[in-house]
């Protein structure tokens, strides 16, 4: 990778802005050829010495350069050149950095972005919550498809609330929890993100608080904020959300509550049966719609957890998401909603005004394997499975981080919650470790204030995987911190 010297400044008497200019330098000498795609920029404050400017004026140039793509910066490894000429031309015509800026939706925090750009295979995936590659079933797989492929007839868009079939199947697979619902009581999403997305456009007025756990997951998202809502981190006990510590909204004021009360992410806590009986009752008096997000509902160990607080909703009070991603293929992008009849119509027209349906060959194998017999024997085999490399990652954790770490034993979901010793400054140690290609989240980015915790993932990485990644931190910790 080629490294560039400049021997130029832009001229501070001239009418055009010292930002502009060093953009338009930059774009000829991109387009011009002078500047190949890979060449390496310096950094920052080595640009600004050059060219005689504060560092504000230089990132205003860099953030355009950015958002038309001419160049690319990535933490901890500095600024490249990534455009072409076609990027240069049409960065002389539009200012792109003032489009990015404008939309509704929030950026995703740093971390949490470099997170989404290192997940590859060449990194050792501590953050990934998803089942192992070595656990996904081809023979449930491929006997879905070879029966698809004998019956199947087309793949047209599905009906709006999504394949009959399918809804019919989720039905039956929701009484195994105790939720005794009709299929026209739930709608079919590209996953939970989308579910949750559906209802803070469709649901939420503005300025609505949105009570939740604090830490959890959703805090990591920006898909409740982009809506104009405020989030209120409630804190946990070791049953689940403390809900007498709710300010009760007041009659002008609109409150829901979003909760992950099976194997919260990311602590993994289990809120109890009796504590989900009286955060329903409390919601209910207060008349708080409650969010149900039972991503892991299924990704139990050795005792299936308590049922969902939509066992027991008499009055239609709790709208209740639903997932494949964590307990079968999160590529099959299916999740599913389960409301009352007036919730339900009201995303599913939403819905049908942005992408007209989850993928119908998606859908249609999905009835075919939860339709299967063979479907339960994966299930208990996918979480001996899970509970066997969650003890050993657990082993592996008392073997190097004994003297500096503490955390809960899992009994379902994918993470171990683990609270480093004060010393560790966890957002270097994030840093560093992506240097050496390992990759974990940093707790911050699930709670409400900084905190000493880190998520790790024992679900995607083998054993010996996990292992290679705690080694490269222990290193990592013993030589930084």
């Amino acid at each position: 990778m080629s490294t560039i010297h400049i021997n130029w400044q832009p001229d501070k008497t001239a009418s055009t802005p010292i930002y502009q200019q060093i953009t338009n330098y930059f774009q000829h000498a991109i387009a011009s050829g002078d500047w190949p795609v890979g060449t390496k920029l310096p950094a920052q404050r080595k640009l600004a010495e050059q060219f005689g400017v504060n560092r504000s004026t230089l990132i205003t140039a860099l953030d355009e350069l950015i958002a038309v793509g001419l160049i690319t910066s990535t933490p901890g490894s500095g600024m490249t050149v990534s455009g072409n000429h076609w990027s240069s031309l049409l960065a002389e015509h539009v200012n792109w950095s003032q489009y990015v800026k404008a939309g509704q939706f929030k950026p995703n925090p740093h971390a949490i972005q470099k997170i989404n750009q290192f997940e590859t295979d060449a990194v050792i995936r501590l953050s990934t919550g998803e089942p192992a590659p070595d656990q996904f079933p081809r023979a449930l797989f491929q006997k879905a498809f070879d029966h698809l492929g004998r019956s199947l007839t087309s793949l047209n868009y599905s009906e709006p609330a999504g394949i009959l079939a399918l809804r019919e199947q989720i039905a039956r697979h929701l009484v195994k929890v105790g939720i005794h619902t009709k299929p026209e009581n739930i709608l079919i999403t590209a996953g939970s993100v989308q579910a949750l997305q559906l209802v803070a456009v469709s649901l939420f007025p503005k300025g609505a608080t949105i009570y939740t756990e604090a830490p959890t997951y959703v805090k990591s998202l920006q898909v409740f904020q982009s809506a104009q809502t405020h989030l209120a981190g409630i804190p946990m006990d070791n049953q689940g959300m403390a809900y007498w510590q709710i300010t009760p909204p007041t009659d002008e004021s609109h409150a829901i509550m979003y909760t992950i009360p099976t194997f919260n992410n990311p602590t993994g806590i289990v809120m109890s049966a009796e504590r989900r009986q009286q955060v329903l009752k409390y919601a209910q008096e207060h008349r708080i719609p409650i969010l149900e997000d039972a991503a892991y509902q299924d990704v139990w160990f050795d005792q299936q957890p308590p049922q969902p607080l939509k066992a027991s909703d008499d009055s239609g009070n709790v709208i209740y998401f639903g997932s494949i991603s964590k307990s079968l293929a999160p590529g099959l992008r299916l999740g599913w909603t389960v409301a009352s009849q007036p919730v339900i119509d009201r995303l599913t027209d939403v819905r049908m005004q942005t992408d007209y349906g989850a993928s119908s060959l998606s859908q249609l194998v999905l009835a075919e394997i939860l339709a299967d017999p063979e479907y339960d024997t994966y299930q208990a085999h996918f979480r001996d499975v899970l509970a066997k490399k969650a003890a050993a990652a657990e082993a592996i954790l008392h073997h190097y981080w004994d003297d500096i770490a503490t955390w809960q034993t899992p009994t379902g979901g994918f993470y171990l919650w683990v609270r480093l010793a004060d010393r560790i400054n966890v957002q270097k140690l994030f840093d560093l470790a992506t240097a050496q290609n390992v990759l974990f989240n940093p707790g911050s980015i699930y709670d409400f204030q900084p905190n000493q915790y880190i998520r790790l993932s024992f679900s995607y990485e083998s054993t010996e995987r996990f292992e290679q990644g705690i080694k490269i931190l222990t290193q990592l910790i013993n030589e930084n911190f």
